[in-house]
């Protein structure tokens, strides 16, 4: 099963293969436990492996985002789907924090940015620590008025170990991001998108009709080229320019000779809209092998 409901979320696809992860824990801002976050891991291997999906939003339920990790200790209720077995969170000694950090926190944010389908997080309310990065992550970012995004970490002496550190150099530059973190800083959704953080801000209710508006989008573009370019993005970011040239040859060897390729030239020159993605719409569900 890909759709349903697991350990701290719920999935739902919608048409054009849009799936939604809402997290479902709005009592406890949606903070994360390492049940969650192996779960979430599962849930992209299932959407990176499933025709049906082509785009992936994050979003979360109440006054939260995800406003990190939950550090309370209380039992974590378990979903119907829940597809991974417990295992200790290993956080009792030096060596047992760097190996959970490892397999198990920042592995959530690795599978996002490794996943080729697109990513876009609405972010409704709190985005603290694990819920920023995780943000972060993402494609691309709407923000509510009401959101508040930080990493918080310094509040308890602790460092941003899932990432955010480095998302944050990366939208950000060094210097802005020293003055973020250093800080202490939360903002809010419009001053946000001020520093780049998020692409829009809209009000409460035009959240997720805006993100649906942009998913639809996305979901309706070329799949394989928007795929292929996305890595290739995000490669650009941290090699040489002769890697980058390299990469996206590779690459275009692939989309030029996709059907995708031959239906945005038919379209062009009959002056019409393509039809990408028929291979897709042919297609049948993908079956668990």
């Amino acid at each position: 099963m890909f759709t349903g409901s697991y350990r701290g979320f719920d999935v739902t696809l919608e048409s054009p293969g849009i799936g939604i992860i809402t997290f479902n824990q709005p009592e406890r801002l949606n903070g994360l436990t390492h049940h969650t976050k192996r779960d979430l891991v599962e849930v992209l291997t299932q959407a990176q492996m499933r025709d049906e999906v082509r785009v992936i939003v994050f979003t979360g339920s109440g006054r939260a985002f995800s406003a990190g990790d939950d550090i309370t200790g209380r039992p974590q209720p378990g979903g119907e789907n829940t597809v991974m077995p417990g295992i200790p969170r290993g956080h009792d000694t030096g060596i047992g924090t760097y190996e959970g950090l490892r397999v198990n926190s920042q592995p959530v944010n690795q599978a996002i940015r490794k996943l080729d389908k697109l990513t876009i997080a609405a972010i409704n309310g709190f985005a603290i620590q694990t819920g920023m990065s995780l943000a972060l992550s993402c494609d691309f970012r709407i923000a509510s008025t009401e959101a508040r995004i930080g990493s918080g970490t310094l509040r308890f002496g602790l460092l941003p170990d899932e990432g955010g550190h480095f998302l944050l150099v990366q939208l950000l530059g060094v210097a802005k991001a020293m003055d973020f973190m250093m800080r202490n800083r939360i903002v809010g959704g419009e001053e946000a998108q001020e520093l780049g953080l998020v692409h829009e801000t809209v009000q409460p209710g035009e959240l997720m009709p805006r993100t649906m508006e942009l998913a639809q989008e996305l979901a309706n573009g070329p799949q394989v080229a928007m795929r292929l370019l996305k890595s290739t993005i995000y490669n650009a970011a941290e090699v040489t320019f002769a890697q980058s040239l390299d990469d996206i040859a590779g690459k275009t060897a692939i989309s030029d000779h996709h059907p995708d390729a031959r239906e945005g030239v038919a379209a062009f020159r009959d002056k019409r809209k393509p039809r990408f993605n028929a291979w897709l719409e042919e297609k049948e569900p993908s079956e668990p092998r």
